[in-house]
């Protein structure tokens, strides 16, 4: 399929894509998720538009950095107490969020008459095993 001259080609976007830095490349991966929801909605129910809008919804990338940063230091033994607090803390709205997550996927299993698993699959949803 030709690409008008005032596209970018998928091979382009997808090459700009690998110069950007980790926070830049979730960032983008968020709006093209948060896209993705927004153009199948046209054609699910409301109930569904809404729990996939649930579904999709990640961590705010300040969020997931503040983790990453505060997991290292616990890693490597060089926290604090107030940022092991902070870690709990943070940890506690990621574990949160990942419920609220299951949640949705398991009411839009049920609402489409499939298993947890098999919708996963069909979403493309696979958790790392240390969430």
């Amino acid at each position: 399929m030709a690409t008008p001259p005032d596209q970018l080609s998928t091979e382009q976007i997808i090459s700009a894509v690998t110069h950007l830095s980790l926070p830049e490349l979730e960032l983008v991966f968020d709006q093209v998720l948060q896209l993705q929801a927004e153009r199948k909605a046209n054609h699910l129910s409301a109930e569904e538009a809404a729990l996939l809008a649930r579904i999709n919804k990640g961590l705010p990338a300040e969020m997931r950095e503040r983790l990453a940063a505060l997991r290292g230091k616990r890693e490597d033994e060089s926290i604090t107490a107030t940022e092991y607090e902070d870690l709990t803390r943070l940890t506690d709205r990621a574990e949160e969020a990942h419920a609220e997550r299951m949640a949705a996927l398991a009411e839009l299993a049920r609402l489409r008459g499939v298993s947890l698993p098999a919708l996963m699959n069909q979403l493309g949803i696979h958790f790392p095993e240390s969430v």
